[in-house]
Parts: structure tokens; C-alpha cells; sequence
């Protein structure tokens, strides 16, 4: 069977609606597997048993694949961010911290996409504007909370915000690079944590 006809009768087994869904799906384990240099139309195409012609009907092409790329890489962090439900306001603003970086190292493909341009591209998109957003109200929301708490003084919760996701980021980076002097990079991590934390508490 060629490979024309393979896509074909798997088009024709998959409902119209799915089919969003597989190419996303398959641009996903592109990435994962290969590195964000491997994603490209045709080998999304190839992972999902499609035509390639399928991938510029369905989503545009490979900006639309990056995008949908982007918007569920920003919920997996939301999710991440919002917290595990740690009754206590501090120890949930230290698992947020640590969720972080465990995202980030779990996720290097998707982060490396996310926060460092690894697929260069002109995307001013509404949806990944809002997604992104929304996964930085996760923090801003912890950090509402453990104020509320008097865990912490933060007068403005977004300042204090982008203070903690500029100095976890930071870190983060580094240590993806591989920049990190210290034998322990998790020591270091969490011990950044408590710095912060106590610098927020005065």
C-alpha cells in the first residue's frame, strides 16, 4: 500500500472532528521525541497517518501547529502552578515554586518553545496571549493567597508576582543549560525559594 492510500484510509476511519486533535497529538510526540528542529508539516503529517495538505487545511500549517503546541503548554503549566491544595498558603506557594521547575524539566521541548523562541516564528496570537496569561494568574492568585494568609507582605500581588517568576525562571534557564556551579541543583532551587520567601516576609 503506498503511503498516499495509508493516509487515506486512515482519514477515512477518523471522524472529521478528531482530526484536529491527532495532528496535535502527533505534533506533540514530534517535539517530545525528536526536538523542536524536527517539527515540521510533513513529519507531523507522517506521525498522524495524514496528507500534509491536511495540516495547512486543519490548522494552517506549521504556525498552527506551534500554536497549538503553545496553548497546551501554557495549560500544562497553569495546572502545574495552581497548586496541589496544600491548606497551608506557604507550603503552597513553595510547591508552586518547585512545580515549576519540575515542569520545566519534565517539559524541556515544550519549555524551550514556551520561553526560549526554539522554533523561530511571528506569533502574535490571541488564544496563546490568553493561555499564557492565564498561567501567570496561577502564580498571582497563590501569591494573593499567601498574602491574604500574612505568609507574605505583597502589597501588589502582581509585582511580587513577576519578582518570583523573574528569579525562577532565571534559575530554571540555568540549569537547563547545564549553567548551574552548584553540586545540588535542587538544593540550590529550593534554597532560592526560601530567599525569596523570606525576603517577601519582611
Amino acid at each position: 500500500m503506498s503511503e498516499a492510500e495509508a493516509a487515506a484510509g486512515r482519514r477515512s476511519r477518523t471522524p472529521s472532528a478528531d482530526v484536529e486533535r491527532e495532528l496535535v497529538s502527533a505534533a506533540e510526540a514530534v517535539l517530545v521525541r525528536d526536538g523542536p528542529g524536527a517539527l515540521t508539516v510533513r513529519a507531523v503529517a507522517a506521525e498522524a497517518g495524514i496528507a500534509p495538505m491536511g495540516v495547512y487545511n486543519r490548522l494552517g500549517g506549521k504556525t498552527g501547529l506551534l500554536e497549538a503546541l503553545l496553548v497546551k503548554g501554557f495549560d500544562r503549566l497553569r495546572a502545574a502552578i495552581e497548586g496541589g491544595g496544600e491548606p497551608d498558603m506557604r507550603a503552597r506557594l513553595v510547591a508552586c515554586g518547585l512545580r515549576y521547575r519540575e515542569f520545566a524539566l519534565a517539559n524541556q521541548h515544550f519549555y524551550a518553545i514556551m520561553f526560549e523562541g526554539a522554533i523561530p516564528h511571528k506569533l502574535d496570537s490571541e488564544e496563546v496571549g490568553e493561555h499564557a496569561g492565564a498561567a501567570f494568574e496561577a502564580l498571582v492568585r497563590n501569591v494573593e493567597l499567601a498574602a491574604a494568609a500574612g505568609v507574605i507582605a505583597a502589597p501588589d500581588p502582581l509585582d511580587a508576582a513577576q519578582q518570583i517568576w523573574s528569579a525562577l525562571h532565571g534559575a530554571v534557564a540555568l540549569e537547563l543549560k547545564g549553567l548551574v556551579q552548584t553540586p545540588d541543583p535542587e538544593a540550590t532551587y529550593r534554597a532560592l525559594l526560601e530567599t525569596i520567601l523570606r525576603g517577601l516576609a519582611s
